[in-house]
């Protein structure tokens, strides 16, 4: 069931605010779900560049424009774009656009 929105200011040395809807409880996810969310990131803001350890997160963009950093190479991103961070590797992902960025973001345990 959905959760509250949690709202996060510089979230991982981002800059500005972002959004988090998290779309199941812990008890619905079991063991190998970190988070399901419906992730909102607002006009010139971003999450910052942050690494993965023991998961893995897949973004699948809903709405916006993106600039996502996956381990130091940079591509702009739009709806219907898929990016996947497997353990032990980084990213993070700027808003770019005139509107929210809007995404799915699932993390999986290793």
């Amino acid at each position: 069931m959905k959760q509250e929105i949690e709202h996060y200011t510089n979230r991982a040395g981002g800059k500005g605010t972002m959004h988090i809807e998290r779309l199941l409880t812990p008890k619905e996810m079991g063991s190998h779900v970190k988070m399901y969310a419906r992730v909102t990131i607002d006009v010139n803001s971003s999450l910052g560049y942050h690494k993965h350890e023991d998961d893995t997160e897949v973004y699948y963009i809903l709405e916006g424009h993106a600039l996502y950093n996956d381990n130091g190479m940079e591509r702009e991103l739009k709806p219907g774009d898929v990016t996947y961070t497997p353990n032990g590797k980084s990213h993070g992902i700027k808003n770019i656009g005139n509107e929210p960025l809007v995404f799915m973001a699932l993390i999986l345990l290793k």
